[in-house]
């Protein structure tokens, strides 16, 4: 958005304003792209770790196709619970 708004002919302080980054960004990401032709951050370690491993989401995708109409609640407590009793829903009493 920013190499778009520069090359549309706007000011750094005009696409600083439409995108609402600072000057300084603006400037920097226009520069980059200039010099090496990237538009966008190599660093991919940033923002929340992921809580939930590869297995923990497929695991969370069968409990959640399982009862379709389980609350958040529901599937935290059966998510954290674990596999070692049977589902609530399945139980004979």
């Amino acid at each position: 958005m920013v190499v778009g708004a520069r090359r549309a002919g706007l000011s750094i302080s005009q696409s600083a304003q439409l995108l609402g980054f600072s000057h300084t960004t603006i400037s920097r990401v226009y520069k980059e792209w200039c010099e090496k032709g990237k538009t966008s951050s190599m660093q991919q370690s940033c923002g929340q770790k992921c809580l939930v491993d590869a297995r923990g989401q497929r695991r969370m995708g069968r409990l959640i196709q399982a009862d379709r109409r389980a609350t958040l609640t529901e599937i935290t407590t059966r998510y954290n619970r674990g596999f070692t009793q049977a589902p609530v829903w399945t139980q004979n009493t």
